[in-house]
């Protein structure tokens, strides 16, 4: 399995640790003390299980406490192409407003990229999280759906698609069914600044 462990800037970025029992509890309370949307225990499990590699988390260099968590998988959409979704992001307040989430954003981003062969980057959020919408488009997602009610507290989503490869210029229906194996990456990668 893959996994990061680096330190910038005062903080440490690196990889969910499956086996630990503190880090998952840790994590919960950080998600369900910040986020609106309320999630099942098998939500997350779903995630850890099946993507550990790509849940990543940040805390103060020489402290273990976790200050904030990105929670993402790749797989592959309607047999055509490889999508990485980011499912969560959560900054603890306090340190909100230092770029760690951009910063998290970034490598999460990369690593579906690098690792999970991703051509495009899809997630959804509140159209009042003005915050996010933000930090997304300034990343160059772009807002594809907005889906009424979608949220348990009955607010409004935006779909964003952040698009990796060229061929995502193409509709789905008019690309060539490919096995998982068969993804590679294409050109347009680079052409995204991470």
């Amino acid at each position: 399995m893959h996994t990061i462990d680096v330190t910038e800037d005062g903080y440490r970025y690196y990889s969910f640790d499956p086996s630990s029992q503190s880090q998952f509890s840790e994590i919960l309370t950080l998600i369900a003390s910040n986020l609106s949307e309320p999630y099942s225990i098998y939500v997350y499990w779903y995630f850890f299980h099946q993507w550990p590699q790509y849940c990543f988390l940040i805390s103060k260099e020489g402290d273990d406490k976790i200050i904030g968590v990105i929670i993402t998988k790749v797989e592959l959409h309607r047999e055509v192409r490889m999508r990485g979704y980011i499912g969560m992001l959560v900054i603890d307040p306090a340190y909100r407003g230092k770029g760690l989430a951009k910063r998290l954003v970034k490598m999460s981003i990369r690593k579906m990229i690098d690792w999970g062969k991703a051509d495009e980057i899809m997630l959804e959020t509140e159209v009042t999280n003005t915050a996010a919408l933000h930090l997304y488009e300034l990343l160059g997602f772009m807002r594809t759906k907005r889906m009424h009610r979608y949220y348990l507290n009955t607010h409004d989503a935006f779909r964003l698609i952040l698009p990796v490869l060229e061929t995502l210029a193409v509709r789905v229906a008019f690309l060539p069914l490919q096995s998982v194996d068969a993804v590679g990456v294409a050109n347009g990668v680079e052409a995204i600044e991470l």
